[in-house]
């Protein structure tokens, strides 16, 4: 259960930070990741705590919910393709810092820089280790797509990953 955690932060740290900028609404938004390891081990890995996130007792479910509620997130679903989806919500204070909800603690940091069309963005993240850079490019104000490659580990040996985002605005209304 140990990579659960660490799925966790790799998804939050994903979004981390200023990958938001002015033309991205507040509100409710979803948001898919899809991931591909350089170690046929770590995929193998990371599909088997895809699949105890969504075997997950009914209250550590609960638990990691109310973590993930309480930085405007839902719990990730996990999709038949592979791909991790969860809601997040921006709010109009985070829309005007260019933030959204990293459920990070303070243990990521990340940094963009405007570019055509969208953002170079790089985040670190201390707890589990990671880091990462790529670029978020926009699809007007209700949609952005987002490559990052990720350096981590697995069971103690460095790893690299290609994370594709998708972002898409569902509405103004945040749910709980």
């Amino acid at each position: 259960m140990k990579r659960l955690p660490a799925l966790l932060t790799l998804a939050a740290a994903l979004c981390a930070g200023h990958a938001a900028a002015q033309t991205m609404k507040p509100g409710q938004w979803e948001l898919t990741n899809k991931v591909k390891s350089s170690d046929a081990r770590t995929d193998q890995a990371m599909a088997a705590a895809m699949k105890q996130l969504n075997n997950m007792p009914p209250e550590q479910r609960a638990q990691i919910e109310a973590m993930m509620a309480q930085h405007g997130a839902t719990m990730p679903q996990i999709g038949s393709d592979g791909g991790m989806t969860m809601r997040a919500c921006i709010t109009p204070e985070m829309a005007a810092k260019h933030e959204i909800p990293t459920g990070q603690n303070g243990k990521c940091t990340s940094n963009s820089q405007p570019m055509t069309g969208g953002l170079n963005v790089s985040f670190t993240c201390t707890e589990p280790p990671a880091s990462g850079q790529g670029q978020l490019r926009f699809n007007g104000d209700t949609g952005f797509t987002m490559d990052m490659n990720v350096s981590s580990s697995a069971s103690g040996k460095p790893t690299q990953m290609a994370v594709e985002t998708t972002g898409r605005w569902i509405g103004p209304t945040c749910s709980k």
